[in-house]
């Protein structure tokens, strides 16, 4: 899993790296620079049928809803360096989704018929599109590995391993450390009582630390060697 959280911070480098050439943007027709603001639904399924987006800065959450139960499962938390909607972009289907903006998130917005364009013609797009696919590709199949053969504590532990991030010489939990209880238990399939348990044993064996809408990696070698293989 390590790799893979390798492989996503690399790739969402280059996207940016091609992103903030100032010739990029310049030369596609009809992008417009947009700011979705904290607590508000961001695109919809009629907008990523027409246009694609990529994230230059903040939180987006990507998730369904069973209306019938309220259960929720989120599929992708998207931040900077992310693009989205892959899905509709290569199969040109309308995609069912709910999309929450975490926090305040700018985005470029981009004729989806341009970017198919450019995955066609432009070789160096190519060059990172095409790994950014294989990432979501992972995360999906990960995440349908986990529903089907872990329990709720080792998804858990596959979870915050999947979003370990090295900044200065410290770990933390990249994108998820403040996310609500009740949102960590939609990213593993559960709900909230039973993460909070779950919760309570990862911070008596002293992986985490917990506070109000805080989770904080206290032992990365102690999470690493939980994890189930």
């Amino acid at each position: 899993m390590k790799n893979s959280v390798d492989l996503s911070l690399a790739t969402n480098q280059l996207i940016l790296n091609k992103l903030e050439k100032d010739d990029f943007l310049s030369s596609i027709e009809k992008h417009r620079h947009i700011l979705y603001t904290k607590g508000n639904c961001a695109f919809d399924s009629f907008d990523t049928k027409e246009n694609f987006y990529f994230i230059m800065d903040g939180k987006i959450k990507i998730s369904q809803v069973n209306i019938d139960t309220g259960r929720e499962q989120i599929l992708y938390l998207l931040s900077r360096g992310d693009m989205f909607d892959v899905i509709t972009l290569l199969d040109n289907n309308i995609h069912e989704y709910i999309s929450t903006v975490l926090e305040d998130s700018q985005v470029v917005e981009v004729p989806i018929e341009n970017v198919r364009k450019l995955i066609e013609n432009d070789s160096e797009f190519q060059r990172y599109f095409f790994p950014y696919i294989a990432k979501q590709l992972r995360g999906i199949e990960d995440l349908a590995t986990d529903l089907s053969l872990y329990d709720v504590y080792q998804r858990l532990i596959r979870l915050f391993a999947s979003f370990v991030e090295k900044n200065n010489g410290e770990y933390s939990l990249k994108l998820i450390g403040n996310l609500s209880h009740e949102e960590i238990a939609s990213m593993v399939g559960s709900v909230r009582k039973v993460v909070n348990r779950n919760l309570q044993k990862l911070k008596k064996e002293g992986v985490l630390e917990l506070s109000r809408k805080q989770l904080k990696l206290k032992n990365l070698q102690k999470l690493l060697d939980k994890l189930p293989f």
